[in-house]
């Protein structure tokens, strides 16, 4: 279930250079709990989802972020997660508190993307993104990734190309100050 649709959007990922590698991990809401991606897989490739409860202990070979899955569907009406690691993103993280796109697109829809901290991985960046996504619909931890939200995942990836974009052009406006 679901591994197709994985799949196709870890496609798009790679061909946009917004994950590399086993980098990376999305996730559906389902029930009681969510289906995302097997620890180490790589998105672009057809694996079948673990199941994650949204209490109890999570299955080995769930994603080591199914902390932050788990706290954003337990508090936030978002259906489907995308955690990607684009290189712009993940830099102008690293020098700013908030990102303010001046892009149109970035302007309409995203004006503001929230940076929070947390280790990958741990609890603390669950709770953060979590708050962050209650709010909106993207978020970037610092140093580490964006994490975005939506109804589908079609709508999460959309968020995580906005950010990269967002951020690409902020980058390429200051070589021509």
């Amino acid at each position: 279930m679901y591994s197709g649709e994985f799949e196709r959007i870890g496609k798009r990922l790679f061909a946009e250079h917004l994950v590399g590698g086993n980098f990376g991990n999305m996730s559906v809401r389902s029930g009681d709990g969510f289906f995302i991606k097997r620890t180490g897989s790589c998105l672009d490739i057809a694996t079948e989802p673990v199941f994650v409860a949204l209490s109890g202990d999570a299955p080995k070979e769930a994603s080591s972020e199914y902390r932050v899955h788990r706290a954003v569907y337990a508090s936030t009406g978002h259906l489907a997660i995308v955690h990607a690691h684009p290189p712009y993103a993940v830099a102008a993280s690293l020098v700013m508190d908030s990102i303010v796109p001046e892009d149109s697109e970035g302007v309409m829809f995203c004006p503001r993307i929230p940076v929070v901290t947390g280790a990958p991985g741990t609890q603390e960046v669950a709770d953060n993104v979590a708050q962050a996504l209650f709010r909106s619909k993207l978020v970037i931890a610092r140093g580490h990734g964006t994490f975005a939200a939506g109804a589908t995942l079609d709508e999460a990836y959309v968020f995580t190309s906005l950010a990269e974009h967002s951020c690409r052009v902020l980058a390429l406006k200051q070589q021509f100050l």
